[in-house]
């Protein structure tokens, strides 16, 4: 019975690996052990970035209508804990996209707010 070699399938991998690594500074992106650390590194430190701007991201919506808030004599919490006992249900997104766009309608939220708390 003839021999079968895995030349075919290991060339793959590591042209798979090496295009990973394109753009990486030198033996990074021509040898192929180098590069597998390196592209191994970099799709961690990518996954943990994407969870990472997703908290910076509320962490900026959460600034956004804090500030909102402060003009209209209210702190965060008690602005969202007013919301809560008003059974309204908006995300922050939409919030802080209202306390920048719409001042109007973050106002009447704000009132609501102030009214179920007192």
């Amino acid at each position: 019975m003839a021999r079968i070699k895995g030349g075919l399938n290991a060339k793959k991998k590591h042209n798979r690996v090496l295009k990973l690594a394109k753009g990486y500074r030198g033996a990074r992106s021509k040898q192929y052990r180098i590069a597998k650390q390196a592209v191994m590194r970099a799709l961690a430190s990518a996954f943990a970035g994407r969870k990472e701007r997703k908290r910076q991201m509320r962490q900026l919506w959460i600034a956004r209508i804090s500030a909102g808030c402060k003009m209209n004599g209210l702190s965060y919490s008690k602005f969202m804990y007013g919301l809560k006992l008003a059974d309204i249900t908006i995300n922050r997104k939409m919030l802080s996209e209202m306390a920048i766009n719409d001042a109007e309608g973050f106002t009447s939220l704000c009132e609501t707010a102030k009214a179920k708390l007192a």
